[in-house]
């Protein structure tokens, strides 16, 4: 049986931690809840003891509480914490539902042959976060707002990638494509080398290219949850930094910015 209170506890305890700085206080509780909804569904995807058997199995149950939350009859913690936010901004379910059917992609696909097959991957473990927060942001409905925050939203799960080679390994996973692998000669993943060195930086100059995005979204969306949403590219954008003076030597440690670097970069951004 689920243990869904401490589950819950870490996904709440595991937020972005931009989500609570950056975006105006009074929509901060709903940007937490979304973002503790999204670490729910990676924790059920990735760390739930028992298999793929099991994960799929705890996934199926929280797609019956999502279904619940729309009745206002929700019971895990992080769905009654999730209700106001759904109601109050008449968040559509398909985002929520896309996050779950990722994770259980990565119940049956060890690997994606080509970069748009990846980038369809995102479609669902990705840019629905994006979606979900110009929703609470009542900016949902403009189609070049939507299409930059998937930009954005599919350049932070591209570094995510880069710096999680090693732990996506352990679990059985690549999301490096192989066309790309085979473009650089890659045939070992298991330690540092030079042709996936130059991968991974390749790599990375994509992810910046998909999170430089960020600057006109912010301008688009105007004032300080424009600045926010910056700061989130801003964020991955430190991150590829980080890679980049780690030369891309994931295997010695995960090459991130420090906390530092993200308050910098955090109040950079909101700093008109």
């Amino acid at each position: 049986m689920l243990d869904v209170v401490s589950i819950a506890k870490r996904a709440r305890d595991e937020n972005f931690p931009v989500a609570s700085l950056a975006f105006p206080r009074e929509l901060r509780p709903h940007i937490r809840a979304l973002y503790a909804y999204a670490r729910l569904v990676d924790i059920l995807g990735d760390e739930l003891e028992g298999g793929p058997e099991a994960r799929l199995a705890a996934l199926d149950e929280l797609e019956r509480e999502l279904d619940a939350s729309y009745r206002r009859e929700a019971t895990w913690p992080v769905l009654v914490e999730l209700q106001p936010a759904i109601l109050e901004f008449n968040l559509p379910r398909e985002p929520f539902l896309r996050l779950i059917e990722a994770n259980r992609m990565d119940q049956r696909i060890s690997e994606y042959e080509t970069w748009d097959d990846v980038k369809r991957y995102c479609v669902h473990s990705a840019d629905p976060c994006g979606r979900l927060v110009l929703g609470v942001l009542r900016r949902g409905d403009d189609h070049e707002n939507v299409a930059l925050s998937d930009n954005v939203c599919t350049g932070l799960q591209l570094v995510n990638f880069l710096q999680d080679v090693p732990r996506d390994l352990v679990l059985g996973r690549v999301y490096l494509p192989v066309e790309d692998r085979r473009r650089f000669g890659v045939t070992d993943l298991d330690g540092p080398n030079e042709p996936l060195r130059q991968l991974l930086e390749f790599e990375a100059g994509r992810a910046r290219s998909l999170l430089a995005s960020g600057e006109p979204l912010g301008r688009r969306l105007g004032g300080r949850t424009g600045r926010a949403v910056t700061a989130f590219a801003r964020g991955g954008l430190a991150a590829v930094d980080a890679l980049e003076r780690a030369r891309f030597d994931v295997f010695s440690g995960r090459p991130k910015p420090s906390r530092a670097r993200l308050a910098r970069t955090a109040i950079g951004a909101l700093v008109p």
